[in-house]
């Protein structure tokens, strides 16, 4: 019927599929969430939210439920890997807001998918739905479950991961590429560290060391430490948010590391571990009216942190486009979907290929190079405001006068 606006699917409830479902429920649009797990889940511990991700948050109306238990830190210190020393420092609070627009934040995993969950209130979300097939047809899509179950839809949202089954099943198998390093999370209460007063303020630490670095961050409101340990290890192979590793294992990977930081290290009781892979930039997300975001359609490593808040400028423009789609013009949904993907294709390669290059960076040992990558340190803000101080939406607006461009 013309007029009506288009049923969509979205395979995954991570961040990126709640966030779309809540963008979408915003525009009207008719949409349904069907995710693998049989309940609602968190995994992979911290996670930083940028301006840019912070703008699409503000836009969900998701930023004041989150506001109490964020951490907006002080300041980013990089620490020598053996004597502690600072090596830098750049301050964040305050002047980060007023370069960027919007706070930065280190929230819990967790706590950010329920916020996105109950922005998305009237969506329906099928838990224990694992795709296994997706059927193209002239006007619409056919999805396919384990359990038997079909659902169909106007367009097909893949944000089901880097191991997607929706890419798999629309543009055939591909392999994943492995970084050659494997990452240590947990979270610590830091009621345990009371010998390490220096953490009682909210900073972004970053622990700088041969082949080998260590993120640091408070989340929680303060309550719990949040740390990714990327060690070189090119046996394991595990690509899994819920595998662990030995607490034992990571302080091996570092010994000789200054005793603030192996303090911290200790205090993880069971450590996640999942082997880093990214994959290498798609050449097409769209076929028809299906589409991906997310890690589905550019999984990236985590040196950058945009993981989270580039699936969540996905979902900000996919939504955008699809609620100017009428499902009566045979054209209408295939040509939002493709005008999705040509907004952001080109800025998401970059920034897969720039946390490529940072692993490298991050972990020079001691010497000429890291010396001269610690001089630029102080240039960080300048050469990464290409990143954060983006707006989604100013991608879709007519550069003339500011006004909205029409999806097709």
């Amino acid at each position: 019927m013309a007029g009506r606006r288009p049923r969509i699917a979205v395979v995954g409830g991570g961040i990126g599929g709640l966030a779309t479902a809540a963008a979408l429920r915003r525009q009207g649009v008719e949409t349904v969430v069907h995710e693998q797990t049989p309940e609602p889940a968190a995994t992979g511990a911290g996670v930083a939210i940028g301006a840019n991700g912070h703008r699409v948050l503000r836009a969900l109306g998701v930023d004041g439920a989150l506001a109490e238990s964020a951490v907006a830190p002080l300041r980013i210190d990089f620490r020598h890997w053996r004597t502690g020393r600072s090596m830098a420092g750049l301050r964040l609070l305050g002047s980060y807001e007023e370069r960027f627009g919007a706070p930065f934040w280190h929230l819990e995993r967790a706590a950010l998918q329920r916020a996105l969950l109950r922005s998305a209130d009237g969506v329906p979300v099928r838990f224990g739905a694992r795709c296994t097939g997706v059927d193209r047809t002239r006007d619409g899509v056919v999805l396919r479950f384990a359990d038997g179950s079909e659902a169909e839809a106007d367009a097909v949202v893949g944000a089901d991961g880097i191991h997607s089954a929706v890419r798999g099943a629309v543009f055939g198998p591909d392999g994943a590429v492995f970084s050659g390093a494997s990452g240590y999370r947990a979270l610590v209460p830091l009621e345990r560290l009371p010998h390490l007063p220096e953490l009682a303020e909210p900073v972004l630490w970053l622990w700088l060391g041969p082949g080998r670095h260590v993120v640091v961050y408070p989340v929680a409101g303060g309550r719990l430490l949040n740390f990714l340990a990327v060690v070189p290890d090119p046996a394991w192979t595990v690509e899994s948010w819920v595998a662990e590793g030995s607490t034992a294992d990571l302080l091996a990977a570092f010994e000789g590391w200054h005793p603030a930081l192996t303090s911290i290290l200790a205090a993880a009781d069971r450590p996640g571990r999942w082997a880093l892979y990214d994959r290498e930039p798609q050449r097409v997300w769209t076929r028809g009216r299906v589409t991906l975001l997310g890690d589905a359609a550019h999984a990236m490593l985590p040196h950058h942190g945009q993981g989270a808040n580039q699936a969540l400028e996905d979902a900000a423009v996919l939504a955008a486009l699809l609620a100017g789609a009428d499902p009566a013009d045979t054209d209408g949904v295939p040509a939002a979907l493709r005008r999705y993907e040509l907004v952001r294709r080109p800025r998401t390669r970059l920034i897969q290929a720039g946390s490529r290059q940072n692993q490298s960076c991050l972990q020079f040992p001691d010497g000429p190079r890291a010396d001269a990558r610690n001089a630029e340190l102080a240039s960080l803000p300048d050469r990464l405001a290409w990143i954060h101080g983006h707006d989604a939406l100013d991608d879709l607006r007519d550069p003339r006068d500011g006004t909205a461009v029409a999806s097709g």
